[in-house]
């Protein structure tokens, strides 16, 4: 299931790839909760944070196809040039609503355990995934995904950086893990390598809407806890 270094990539892997380019950044620490006043979907909105819930329960109730410019403007009982005060076109508010789809579901936890325990972390990161699958259904998918990525350089700049701070708050648990073996990695084998690895089963699982996390979990268990002397067992 895990891709070996060098060898061809799967299409999530591919997928990931393609839209992955990386800056500084930890998703655990990218927490953006945001203030949003009055029912958006009912009264008239007049903030871009309000703008963006209202496009979030646009996604919710009726799928990506919903989400223009005239619909979200529609949605916020506002008029169209309003909605080009805060956003210059459909790309630019596509990637806002992305970013802030993934700001919700990936949300800082309140248990301080992910951020120190690799197995404590894949746990939370499936449970979101489960939780993003119900609250935004569709929004997982590859045609999803790939309606993003052929996005103007904005909304897919928003999705790069989303996913690299993911990434780089799985190697910071990686460095921080206490019980991870002294020497499970090296120059060949690296903490960067192994986020790589975790990040592509969780992409692959999202396409697969399977929220199971044991696999990642036993693979982790057996690379970085047990002793490469009991990997002749299996």
């Amino acid at each position: 299931m895990v891709q070996a270094f060098g060898e061809p990539m799967t299409n999530a892997a591919a997928l990931r790839c393609r839209m992955l380019h990386l800056d500084k950044g930890s998703f655990l620490d990218y927490n953006e909760q945001r203030s949003v006043r009055g029912d958006s979907m009912n009264k008239a909105v007049t903030t871009k944070e309000e703008i963006l819930k209202t496009g979030r329960e646009l996604i919710r109730q009726q799928g990506w196809a919903a989400i223009n410019i005239r619909a979200v403007a529609a949605a916020c009982g506002v008029s169209v040039g309003s909605i080009y005060n805060y956003f210059t076109s459909k790309a630019d508010i596509v990637g806002a609503i992305v970013e802030s789809v993934w700001h919700e579901i990936f949300h800082r936890s309140e248990d301080e355990t992910v951020f120190r325990d690799i197995q404590a972390c894949i746990a939370w990161l499936y449970q979101q995934m489960e939780y993003g699958h119900k609250q935004y259904p569709g929004f997982f998918a590859l045609h999803s995904l790939s309606f993003i990525h052929e996005e103007k350089a904005d909304g897919k700049k928003r999705m790069q950086q989303t996913w690299e701070h993911m990434l780089n708050g799985l190697r910071s648990v990686l460095e921080h893990d206490p019980n991870i073996r002294p020497d499970a990695f090296d120059r060949q084998f690296t903490v960067e390598k192994f986020a790589d690895v975790l990040f592509s089963l969780m992409l692959s699982a999202l396409l697969r809407q399977d929220y199971d996390p044991s696999t990642a979990q036993e693979i982790t268990r057996r690379m970085l806890y047990e002793s490469p002397a009991t990997w002749r067992e299996f």
